[in-house]
């Protein structure tokens, strides 16, 4: 495998990790950060690979307009949403993303925000600090003898049943591909959905989103949960039905949910954000991957592929974030 990388396009910010590594092994690299559509069109064919993480869109248009030049895109994370994929690979244009990369971060914050919903921290905490001792109004629950429910269990759902076991949290699961020996193997029992929606004290999803995915928790799916089921959503917005989970709060049915991700970033729907001021609801701004040790790791891991790719290297020569293998059969 030799795919001729030797100018890079840094469409968002990434860690200077990034940058070093692809240098010291003779690639160029430019910023230009959150460039509007037109412009990026305009620059991509200058360029023989972009990295990207959650703000530039690698639409149809800007691929055809690398056409000929663009041989790879590089997303520093684990989704590959913001790439049109099928029109990569109709230009032979290897995607490829870091899988591995922001999986600890995603998996301890999905950790604190399931905790949060047991013993409401957060509403208790914003009381002190306006003066008042609401120890009674803010009574939790523990989470020694509850059952969590992981909706995918790759690596980021695998780390959650692990740490949430050791809180004695009854753990099942659905994935399916991984079989049941594989979730056991890590302390988890894997049953189907439907067996799974009676069952769960909590709920939290660690799926891409895809149209298998899209609304998993539905009105439908909710309806068959106990009452005071909680949700949380640290995966992509869109697995979760916001309107589904904000009328169940207030019908009472839910009894908490936690939201990292959203079907719009930011939120700009009334639905989302009356969901965000629900008292019931602890948000945040998308911070799965905001930690210092993930933004280093994904960005050294699309740079060590990226290296890789071009087959100069005796250190890296592995690219196990590629989407689109069937591209690669272009460079071979």
């Amino acid at each position: 495998m030799k795919v001729d990388i030797k100018n890079v396009l840094i469409c968002d910010a990434v860690d200077g990790a990034c940058v070093d590594l692809l240098k010291k092994n003779g690639i160029n690299v430019e910023y230009k950060l959150k460039l509007p559509a037109d412009e990026l069109c305009k620059e991509i064919k200058n360029y023989d690979a972009a990295i990207v993480r959650s703000d530039t869109k690698i639409t149809a248009q800007v691929l055809d307009a690398g056409k000929g030049s663009l041989k790879v895109v590089g997303r520093a994370g684990a989704g590959v949403d913001n790439i049109d994929v099928q029109a990569a690979t109709k230009n032979n244009v290897i995607v490829l993303n870091t899988p591995g990369g922001n999986s600890i971060s995603a998996c301890e914050l999905t950790c604190v925000l399931i905790g949060a919903l047991a013993r409401p921290v957060t509403p208790a905490a914003q009381s002190m600090k306006e003066g008042r001792w609401d120890r009674k109004l803010y009574t939790g629950t523990e989470l020694y003898g509850k059952t969590l429910a992981i909706l995918g269990l790759g690596r980021i759902g695998r780390e959650v049943g692990i740490r949430m076991k050791a809180f004695g949290m009854k753990i099942i699961g659905y994935d399916p591909i991984t079989t049941v020996e594989e979730a056991k193997a890590v302390g988890i029992e894997k049953l189907s959905l439907e067996e799974i929606w009676p069952l769960a004290d909590y709920i939290t999803v660690h799926t891409p989103l895809i149209p298998a995915t899209k609304d998993l928790i539905s009105s439908q799916s909710l309806s068959k949960c106990k009452a005071g089921v909680k949700v949380v959503n640290v995966a992509r917005g869109g697995i979760v039905d916001e309107k589904a989970v904000l009328e169940a709060l207030e019908s009472g049915h839910c009894g908490g949910a936690a939201f990292d991700v959203y079907q719009e970033e930011p939120p700009k729907s009334d639905v989302a954000k009356k969901l965000i001021n629900h008292p019931k609801v602890v948000a945040t701004p998308h911070l799965g991957a905001s930690t210092t040790e993930a933004q280093v790791r994904v960005a050294v891991e699309v740079a060590e592929q990226f290296i890789a790719l071009t087959g100069k290297s005796k250190t890296y020569t592995t690219y196990p974030g590629v989407i689109n293998r069937e591209a690669l059969t272009f460079y071979q």
